[in-house]
């Protein structure tokens, strides 16, 4: 289950308390549909997440790092300019329904106190985040504006009578007593038919109740299976295809392996969705530069392929040479008109091989034509090979700028994509695009069992940075075999054995190969590590290296990672 209307229920029992009285000091949005809320109350700040996503719409205090756009839309200037510095009066939930709604109290332009209400649905790709005036019930602005011919059941735009959607109705099973729930069990004989008059249920919620029931048709189950939600914790588990649920209470009557516990539901739903949110942050910032990696790199693969081809004519363009030679041995058997003959080949037993003509040229023309070619396709072979590794080499860089787009936070987007303007790829958007200046703040570190730090580079820009600048000559440096990765430094000049295994799994993971099971890294001092004049970024070349086989496993990874504070 996540975020249904119990789901709602549970989580309101910490947010509410937590944020409720605390004063609203500043609000961002980070991507299309995400919003940053930070309260400040007893000299603490809160960020709340609250996002529309049609795919997990939610909200949780986070402690993810998010940058500020420069560039504020509409929604959030109305937002900072009715609801910044006010105070959070109260939050409710309509019924058991996916609607939070967080009351405001602040002063217009005269000093007047008003009351704004900020409506949160979490209904799917219906999600919205509506602003509006409590008194009138006027709508001030909303997160997403919907054209009245899209939705006809109410109109969602900016001074519209702010109305509920369509709710189904349905029992809170919160507040059915036991006189109330004989009375239903009297009426229902089947406990099935209950649980689908229940509200506030995903399927998942309803099989579990319904398991409840079947074990003992009671008010004592019923009452069971919904005070859990009273006293919430966080239970992530897995069904059987791997698929990872979170609920505010550990289910019995489901297929579900259980995966990991959080007394605190909060920060367990921070942690569930801060892979796939990140996912979804990076692939929303990244998707320009993504588009023109993936030209690229269709452009160089079909370029490779003709070269190939061109390059195997080129080395296999002897037949040209004899024909010339044995054609120039026979001009007397030649005859105007003709478009081909048949000659004696004496490289092969003089056994037939056929010549083609052109019959508008004379035959000693025709065998002259066939050197030039033989000449221009063996004078090529050079050029072509030089070209060929010329495009393998950008194709290499384009999968190394896609490994970094992989393992990238949404902050480090902007980096690869000043990279790919400095680089010619990508139009530059003013004259001068300066790098921002890249510090260990930027990098993903990792302590080890032994105590030892390892940094990781997560773009080309922060690989250089790290191996050319940061590192010390006697810290070790790691780097998958042969395939795009980050470079690694263990900060250390004497590594045990078990540092350098962690080190390489680390490497692999921050690679091409995080998912195959036999990954080869390369490990050498810093300084037998070199770039090369006019080398692309991120590309080096190393001597003297040994390699360790390792096979990474992300959970054992990112154990190690430290997160600054």
């Amino acid at each position: 289950m996540a975020f249904d209307g119990l789901f709602i229920y549970s989580l309101l029992k910490d947010l509410s308390p937590t944020l409720t009285g605390g004063r609203l000091s500043k609000i961002y949005q980070p991507f299309d549909k995400d919003l940053i809320f930070v309260f400040r109350k007893e000299r603490k700040n809160y960020q709340l997440l609250i996002s529309a996503n049609a795919q997990y719409p939610r909200m949780y205090l986070t402690s993810q790092t998010m940058n500020n756009p420069d560039k504020a839309p509409t929604f959030v200037m109305v937002l900072r300019k009715y609801l910044e510095g006010s105070i959070l009066q109260k939050i409710d939930q309509v019924g058991l329904d996916r609607i939070v709604n967080f009351h405001f109290s602040n002063r217009n332009e005269l000093g007047d106190q008003v009351k704004l209400v900020l409506s949160v649905e979490l209904m799917g790709r219906h999600s919205n985040v509506i602003l509006y005036d409590q008194a009138s019930g006027h709508i001030i602005d909303l997160l997403k504006r919907i054209n009245p011919d899209e939705n006809r059941a109410r109109i969602l735009l900016p001074k519209a009578k702010y109305e509920l959607p369509p709710l189904k109705p349905g029992l809170n099973g919160l507040e059915i007593d036991k006189e109330q729930f004989d009375k239903l069990k009297q009426q229902y004989d089947d406990p099935a038919e209950l649980v689908k008059k229940i509200d506030g249920l995903d399927r998942d919620d309803r099989q579990e109740l319904l398991g409840y029931l079947e074990d003992d048709y009671s008010e004592k189950s019923f009452r069971t299976f919904f005070d859990q939600f009273e006293t919430p914790k966080a239970f992530v588990l897995l069904s059987p295809k791997n698929k990872r649920k979170i609920f505010p209470y550990l289910p019995y009557h489901l297929d579900l392996q259980k995966e990991s516990s959080d007394s605190d539901l909060n920060h367990a739903l921070d942690d569930f969705y801060e892979y796939q949110a990140n996912r979804d942050w990076v692939k929303q910032r990244a998707a320009k530069v993504e588009g023109v990696v993936k030209n690229e790199k269709n452009k160089l693969s079909k370029k490779i392929i003709k070269l190939k081809k061109h390059l195997d004519l080129a080395e296999n363009s002897e037949g040209y040479r004899i024909r010339g030679e044995i054609l120039n041995a026979n001009l007397h058997l030649v005859k105007p008109g003709m478009k081909k003959i048949a000659l004696p080949n004496y490289y092969d037993d003089n056994k037939p091989i056929e010549v083609k003509l052109d019959e508008a040229l004379s035959p000693a023309r025709n065998a002259q034509k066939y050197f030039t070619k033989y000449k221009k396709l063996r004078d090529s072979i050079k050029h072509v090979n030089e070209q060929i590794k010329i495009a393998q080499e950008n194709l290499n860089y384009f999968d190394s700028i896609q490994t970094a787009i992989d393992n990238a936070d949404p902050q480090d987007i902007d980096q690869i994509n000043v990279e790919l303007q400095n680089q010619g790829y990508i139009r530059k958007q003013q004259r001068n695009v300066r790098r921002k200046k890249i510090t260990e703040k930027n990098l993903n570190k990792f302590k080890l069992s032994s105590g030892k730090i390892v940094l990781v580079g997560k773009n080309n820009y922060q690989n250089d940075w790290l191996t050319l600048k940061k590192a010390n000559k006697t810290d070790y440096w790691f780097h998958v075999k042969n395939m795009p990765g980050s470079h690694v430094i263990l900060r250390d000049d004497n590594p045990s054995a078990q540092d350098i295994l962690e080190a390489a799994e680390i490497a692999a993971y921050f690679s091409k190969a995080k998912l195959s099971a036999h990954v080869q890294v390369d490990y050498v001092q810093d300084k037998r590590v070199k770039k090369p004049n006019g080398a692309k970024p991120g590309f080096v070349i190393y001597t003297g290296q040994n390699s360790i086989e390792v096979t990474p496993d992300e959970k054992e990874v990112m154990q190690k990672k430290l997160v600054e504070k």
